[in-house]
């Protein structure tokens, strides 16, 4: 049943995505946008670019995320479908954590996917890609599971985008500096496996309480 109740779920939210795939294009054109005002911000110099690289390309992935983080609940609070969610014979958590990580696939996941072909606009050394790829692959999905729980918490207020990012950035930043601490340490010369145990970590420890916090938020919400 719980399996069942994700496929469809799932199906759905392609569904929906498809059918305002103008709105699934801002986050991946936004940090390009990010990217592009860095590169020409900095004057194109890959001298100044390449030390900086790593970090800019971790925050545009992580304002991606961020801006379509207000909408992951939202939609399903108006439109009827969070009461459907809370009487489903599966645990509410199950949903929750399927939605989290189709919020990844569709804003996360394709800025990560471009990250080669953006780096090289930043002039990023090609031994920082492959420690860059697995910070990012290990710390999006915990941008996204603490945006959830954010998101939960702010769901029945109306026009919270800003307190979403306010919210929200604070509990961003150990993700930021572990993810772009691990890539400057490859840079020195350090291994940066310490740091990407941490996030491997901080990953498993989200997967666990944040689709349980992120449920509990969403029916002291609704209630």
């Amino acid at each position: 049943m719980m399996w069942q109740a994700a496929r469809a779920l799932m199906i759905r939210d392609l569904q929906l995505l498809w059918a305002r795939r103008g709105d699934a294009l801002q986050p991946a054109l936004f940090a390009l946008l990010t990217v592009v005002l860095f590169a020409l911000g900095l004057g194109g110099d890959a001298r100044t670019l390449a030390p900086v690289a790593s970090a800019v390309l971790w925050l545009a992935v992580l304002l991606a995320g961020l801006l379509a983080l207000d909408n992951l609940f939202r939609g399903d609070a108006e439109d009827g479908s969070l009461e459907q969610w809370m009487l489903a014979p599966v645990p509410l958590w199950w949903l929750v954590l399927v939605r989290t990580l189709m919020h990844w696939a569709t804003t996360a996941l394709p800025v990560v996917v471009a990250v080669p072909v953006l780096g090289e606009l930043l002039h990023l050394p090609h031994a920082q890609l492959p420690v860059l790829l697995a910070s990012l692959m290990l710390g999006t999905p915990i941008l996204s599971l603490l945006g959830a729980v954010v998101a939960a918490l702010t769901v029945g207020m109306r026009r919270a985008g800003i307190l979403v990012a306010l919210l929200a950035l604070p509990l961003y930043v150990p993700v930021l500096v572990f993810g772009a601490g691990a890539v400057a340490a490859s840079a020195q010369g350090l291994d940066a496996t310490g740091a990407l145990l941490l996030l491997g970590a901080g990953l498993v420890l989200a997967l666990v309480l944040a689709p349980l916090t992120a449920a509990a938020a969403l029916r002291i919400a609704h209630a």
